[in-house]
């Protein structure tokens, strides 16, 4: 979780002691906003803490996929698969 209080820091300063960031960003886990004349420009975290986002964001799409597929079942929005590959093989030229 983000500490605003610690965690947002000047571009400069991170350029200036950038080895003591990646120490602290590998310790806390925390991200830093790095900011640009006062202004939040990028966000910085340990490659590991990344990857555990993009992980949750994968699964995150993957269980939503699902709920839509199954809103869809519930909801009569299918039709059965033999019916759609005659209809694709036939608008599309394909013979068997």
């Amino acid at each position: 979780m983000l500490d605003i209080t610690k965690d947002i820091q000047s571009l400069t300063t991170f350029r200036r002691r950038s080895g003591d960031f990646i120490k602290l960003l590998k310790k806390n886990k925390r991200p830093v906003v790095l900011t640009v004349r006062g202004k939040a420009a990028a966000v910085v975290q340990d490659a590991a803490s990344y990857q555990r986002l993009l992980d949750i964001a994968a699964r995150a799409d993957v269980e939503e996929g699902i709920r839509q597929g199954l809103e869809d079942l519930s909801k009569g929005r299918t039709r059965p698969a033999r019916e759609f590959f005659d209809e694709f093989e036939t608008e599309h030229e394909i013979r068997r």
